[in-house]
Formats: C-alpha cells, sequence, structure tokens
C-alpha cells in the first residue's frame, strides 16, 4: 500500500485532491483540464492516491471518474482536511 502522507507530499495530487474533496465525482478529463497537465500524468498522480486509500474510481465509457474514498478512516480524512486548509490559508496570505 502506497505510503499515506507520501501521497500527500507532490502539490499537483494535493491540487486534484482539492476537486475531489467535494465530494462529488470527476472525470479525469475535468482533472487534466483545470490542472493543466496531461492524460499520462493525471493517471499516474490519480493511481498514487488510490493506492494510498485516498480516493476511489470507476471506468465510465473510455474515462475514468474519481472520488473521495467513503470508507477513508475519520483521522485521516482529519489529515486531509488540515493539510488542505493549510495551503489554501498559505496561498490567501502569499497574494
Amino acid at each position: 500500500m502506497q505510503s499515506f502522507l507520501t501521497a500527500l507530499a507532490d502539490p499537483v495530487r494535493r491540487a486534484a485532491l482539492r476537486i475531489v474533496w467535494d465530494g462529488g465525482e470527476h472525470c479525469v478529463c475535468e482533472l487534466m483540464e483545470r490542472l493543466d497537465a496531461t492524460q499520462s500524468r493525471m493517471s499516474r498522480h490519480m493511481k498514487t492516491l488510490k493506492l494510498a486509500g485516498i480516493i476511489t474510481d470507476r471506468r465510465d465509457a473510455q474515462w475514468v471518474k474519481y472520488r473521495r474514498n467513503p470508507d477513508l478512516a475519520p483521522e485521516r480524512v482529519a489529515v486531509i482536511d488540515a493539510v488542505l486548509t493549510a495551503e489554501s490559508l498559505e496561498e490567501r496570505n502569499a497574494a
């Protein structure tokens, strides 16, 4: 199993998490567009998050759709919430 903290270490993965953390389901094509990433790069990042148990996926025709893992332990959800909140505050303060 991919390390939970290692999965959170990359800024592109955190940006993707910020998108899927809303509880909805998001197509890889949406993530590619919003994060200006290629399909292979985005898929590689999402695979890391999936192996860490943070997100789940399902195939829908040619695309894969991602969402946060509903079975993720509450303490891990709290860590992700804290990381994403801290990063947002840091970005606001830098602006």
